[in-house]
């Protein structure tokens, strides 16, 4: 059954309305909340005839209460200006630009109760930030201004030693594309599972992911996974680290589709005295109607910076992909001072065919204890006949208090 706005909004009105409450009775010393991020970003493609140039300021301003009689609640703002917006943010009409999908959006981001009563699990009710695992399945969406939450419950147990569990209920996502795009905002009735078990060998994490998408039927899945994580590691030799993943997806409550699609990825890296090297392939099947699909995830830290695939094509897609990387030392400037660079080879998944091959480039500087700067460059060369060639840079000045 389909949710009205109202009702879809009852978990942010329900913690907003509660923290209200908390503010008069509170004892503990609140946090207040700043966080925000100035960003460049050009994208030059291939089949438009100009180059999107965007300068964008997110701000996010809130308060923490901390913790106090075993509750603790969150409230938090968000706002996105554009400063230069000569692109298209998916709302400003401006369709001769390619897309930086950062539309101007003053927002709640979050306003969330969390409450500690009970030994080793924390409740938390309300919009809020969720990150589960490496975000592949579901994320914040972090690379973006306007950032993606949810509205959900969710529960934290770790009353066994090493083993952590999680369940969460999905009433409502407030997607990236904000609450004038069509599809900023889905309804949702959706059950999320995950247990992860740590051990001196490593880590072992099962998951399921069961959403019915209230709004687009077709993106209604169940999928079902499992992930080992493991590391190798003595004083003064290098690091090795390795994982492996297997996930099942179905078609699930009222979807129209039959899907019937897995995935496969793995990866393995070493590091040694600030270097570090690694190499990994993910594998996303596709049946020729439509691929292995996660449109909850934070997709821009997986399959390339320049946002390709942020859709996997109907015959899948095989990424393998090497990786090199470099933590200074003994920075010129700043706190810290790293660099990254990622070399991608794409092909379908089904039948074979080249889809391309991208590079990616990264250069991070911790300034001082609030302030990041950030140089990011995507480089895409796709084959003929599509998907079109890209190139896109970006230049972030981030603070946080």
């Amino acid at each position: 059954m389909k949710l009205n706005k109202a009702k879809a909004n009852w978990t942010g009105g329900a913690a907003l309305a509660l923290a209200m409450i908390w503010t008069g009775s509170a004892r503990a010393e609140p946090e207040f909340i700043l966080d925000a991020r100035l960003r460049s970003e050009i994208v030059d493609q291939d089949g438009l005839s100009e180059t999107a140039q965007a300068l964008t300021l997110r701000t996010r301003i809130g308060i923490d209460s901390g913790p106090g009689h075993d509750f603790r609640f969150l409230i938090e703002g968000e706002n996105v200006l554009h400063l230069l917006d000569d692109f298209n943010s998916t709302t400003n009409g401006n369709t001769v630009y390619p897309v930086v999908a950062d539309p101007e959006a003053t927002e709640l981001n979050r306003a969330q109760i969390a409450y500690t009563g009970f030994e080793g699990t924390t409740l938390t009710l309300g919009r809020q930030r969720v990150i589960l695992g490496d975000a592949r399945y579901l994320g914040n969406v972090g690379f973006r201004q306007n950032e993606q939450t949810f509205d959900a419950f969710r529960a934290t147990l770790q009353q066994v030693e090493n083993l952590t569990l999680n369940y969460l209920y999905l009433d409502r996502v407030h997607r990236i594309l904000g609450d004038d795009h069509p599809a900023g905002d889905w309804d949702l009735d959706g059950h999320i599972v995950t247990a992860e078990y740590s051990a001196s060998a490593g880590r072992l994490s099962g998951f399921a992911y069961l959403i019915d998408n209230q709004d687009v039927m077709a993106l209604s899945t169940a999928t079902y996974g499992v992930r080992w994580q493991g590391e190798i590691a003595q004083d003064g030799s290098p690091t090795f680290t390795y994982a492996l993943e297997y996930a099942h997806q179905t078609d699930y409550a009222n979807n129209p589709l039959s899907i019937d699609l897995g995935l496969f990825r793995a990866n393995a890296n070493v590091a040694h005295n600030g270097w570090s090297a690694g190499l990994g392939i993910e594998n996303l099947e596709g049946d020729g109607s439509r691929g292995f699909s996660t449109p909850l995830a934070t997709l821009h830290a997986f399959q390339g910076w320049a946002d390709v695939f942020l859709a996997t094509p109907a015959n899948g897609l095989r990424d393998i992909y090497v990786r090199g990387g470099w933590n200074v030392s003994d920075p010129p400037f700043g706190r810290t001072l790293s660099f990254g660079a990622f070399y991608h080879d794409f092909e379908a998944e089904n039948g074979g065919g080249s889809l391309g091959s991208e590079f990616d480039i990264v250069a991070t500087s911790r300034l001082n204890d609030h302030v990041v700067l950030q140089l990011k460059g995507a480089f895409y060369n796709g084959p003929a006949g599509g998907p079109a060639d890209r190139n896109k840079f970006w230049i972030a000045l981030t603070f946080t208090r």
